[in-house]
């Protein structure tokens, strides 16, 4: 249902220079009289036997992308929390349009996602990716923090490093990513169509304020992309001075080149520079494609500067990774165990980091406070060594190195709200993988009579 909170009139005003009479026009009316898409994204590492409802056709500027006919439950589609599809607006999936342009010149071998809540990018990223690369997942407010680490927890993908911290944290690594994707804060013109407090928060002032927080994110981050590294920038707004005016000031100021995007087809609906500067960049507006409004462009940091060193500040202590203890046990619930290195971080918990990765995870979890890295296996207590949600959603964990227990749709539903299951008597005891559909949801202890239920208390569905 269209929202009943005016457009700002200083937004419309803004709007005539940069799109003419007649797309602003358009652009108002989609805006106040027309529908969000719904649409989803699949998991490649974990393709589900269906969607919660039918497709309508494929997001044309992502591969994995669906759109679908309604809007279903999601909550109640167990395929959802074992991390099978990701609900994501249509418009942000274009990132993979700047993946093919700068995967072109090879593989960058570290990625950092800045503003990443609630991670619809970030698993998107982890999904373009070739194996043993590594993805740092970063947002700094704790809180949408969670969620992201919640949510690469259940795309299950072992070589991500989530982590909770400020653009200038990662300044002290000095020129260590290939690529930095910065999906900055913004005014929100594009969630208008959606979100009305966006309207009722929307100021000519406010917008003044956005400007000068993304050029902080992107200059204190700017040491930390190597050079020749590209900054992926993003916004979801439409107004010029957060998007090819920011553009324009990072190339100048900070020194690179705005790189072209690939040619896209022309029923996309897919827009360029509204500056008439001729930047080489994507629009993408609700009245010309089926999507919200979002603003991307591709810069590759100037190749000739020399290498920064990395700054000094205050790094946290180092991890103390002592003898791993359990490590045998828990080689076991690897698929390929031999491709990791087991450590424990602290006294009771195993935490799995690929082998080849380990130095470069290292050396982020002291720059930046990280709240996952690598896969977290088991933790200690007593002589017993518990297996962790994050292995049952891993895609690194072994396929047999554990019973199964098949839940029906109400059975996977009692689980994902934390409720109590009988099993049948044919299922060993101990420590069991729940499956819906074959793809796993978590763990349960099972005693026999009855079975104690470890899903993560704090994500656990109310209704």
């Amino acid at each position: 249902m269209p929202i009943d909170t005016p457009l700002p009139a200083a937004f419309e005003a803004e709007m005539l220079p940069l799109l003419g009479v007649a797309d602003t026009e358009a652009l108002l009316h989609a805006l106040n009289h027309t529908e969000p898409a719904t649409s989803v994204r699949l998991n490649l590492y974990k393709m589900p036997p269906h969607l919660p409802a039918a497709t309508d056709g494929g997001v044309p500027w992502c591969e994995t992308g669906r759109y679908l006919a309604e809007r279903p439950h999601f909550t109640h589609d167990p395929l959802l929390h074992a991390g099978c599809y990701y609900v994501q607006e249509a418009a942000s999936m274009c990132v993979e349009q700047a993946w093919r342009t700068l995967a072109a010149e090879g593989a960058p071998q570290h990625v950092l996602d800045l503003c990443a809540a609630p991670g619809g990018k970030s698993t998107l990223w982890r999904s373009l990716m070739p194996e043993g690369t590594l993805l740092v997942a970063n947002e700094p407010v704790r809180q949408r923090a969670q969620i992201l680490a919640e949510n690469l927890t259940k795309w299950g993908h072992p070589d991500v490093v989530c982590t909770c911290d400020y653009a200038d944290a990662f300044a002290q690594l000095g020129p260590f990513f290939d690529v930095i994707a910065a999906d900055v804060p913004c005014s929100g013109e594009g969630m208008f169509r959606k979100e009305a407090v966006a309207r009722q928060e929307w100021s000519p002032q406010a917008v003044d304020a956005c400007v000068a927080r993304q050029w902080q994110i992107v200059s204190q981050v700017w040491p930390a992309l190597k050079p020749g590294g590209y900054l992926v920038y993003s916004t979801c707004t439409f107004n010029r001075s957060e998007d090819e005016d920011m553009v324009w000031r990072i190339c100048h100021e900070l020194g690179a080149d705005c790189v072209p995007l690939p040619t896209v087809p022309e029923a996309w609906g897919v827009r360029g520079d509204v500056t008439g500067r001729s930047l080489p960049v994507m629009r993408f507006f609700p009245h010309s494609t089926r999507g919200e409004g979002l603003f991307m462009a591709l810069l590759r940091k100037h190749g000739d500067d020399a290498p920064m060193r990395s700054r000094k500040g205050k790094r946290r202590p180092a991890a103390r990774h002592m003898a791993a203890k359990g490590a045998a046990q828990v080689a076991g619930w690897l698929e390929k165990a031999d491709d990791f290195k087991i450590i424990r971080p602290d006294d009771t918990h195993l935490v799995a980091v690929r082998e080849s990765l380990a130095e470069a995870v290292q050396q982020v979890c002291l720059a930046a406070h990280a709240l996952t890295a690598g896969v977290l296996l088991a933790e200690e207590k007593g002589h017993k060594l518990i297996p962790q949600h994050a292995l049952a959603l891993s895609t690194a964990r072994s396929r047999t190195a554990f019973p199964t227990a098949a839940l029906n749709l109400e059975q996977a539903l009692s689980f994902l709200r934390r409720e109590g299951l009988t099993l049948p008597p044919d299922v060993p005891r101990g420590y069991v993988l729940a499956t819906f559909e074959g793809h796993a949801l978590g763990w349960l202890n099972n005693l026999g009579a009855r079975a104690n239920n470890l899903y993560p208390a704090e994500w656990r569905i109310r209704f």
